[in-house]
């Protein structure tokens, strides 16, 4: 016996530490696969258009905008009681969902708020610097040829600044 163990205890003990060691080593590889795949794969896909859903893209000029889900970004402010609402408006006052889009979905990168007269909601947009984005938010200061693109921080917003890029636009077939 060895410190209580026989050497056939010890043996049977080392093979399943090493298969579970293996087990796990492929179980994290397979997650990095996955993750790698879905960031860096499957979302720019989906991101891209295909010509069944899009009209042929165009080009233009326009001014983008960056905004983040922060209270100076995006007009809200808390209450005394500590809920989110609206600051300014027509709406003031009304509860404010942080960080969802006027679409019902969660601002990401790739998250665009434009006037929907002009870019209807599921555009696809392609601007250098920033990458592909899809129209999911409209605000009330963006009017016309004019888009905001979400940040994850509010100094990453700042950085990007206001300017005129040149970009390729794909409207949703009707």
């Amino acid at each position: 016996m060895l410190g209580g163990r026989t050497a056939m205890g010890k043996r049977f003990a080392d093979a399943m530490f090493s298969g579970a060691a293996a087990g796990l080593c492929l179980a994290v590889l397979a997650g990095v696969v996955f993750a790698l795949a879905v960031t860096g794969g499957c979302l720019a896909v989906a991101m891209r258009p295909n010509a069944r859903d899009f009209q042929p893209p165009r080009e233009e000029t326009l001014l983008a905008t960056g905004y983040c889900n922060c209270q100076k970004c995006c007009g809200w402010r808390y209450t005394w009681y500590g809920r989110s609402v609206v600051a300014t408006g027509k709406y003031a006052g009304r509860p404010k969902k942080v960080g969802i889009t006027a679409s019902g979905t969660r601002a990401r990168h790739g998250t665009i708020a434009a006037d929907t007269s002009v870019y209807p909601v599921g555009t696809i947009i392609e601007i250098p610097g920033y990458g592909f984005g899809r129209v999911e938010d409209r605000g009330g200061a963006i009017k016309g040829r004019h888009v905001d693109l979400w940040f994850r921080r509010h100094s990453d917003a700042l950085k990007w600044g206001k300017r005129n890029v040149r970009v390729r636009v794909w409207l949703p077939k009707k």
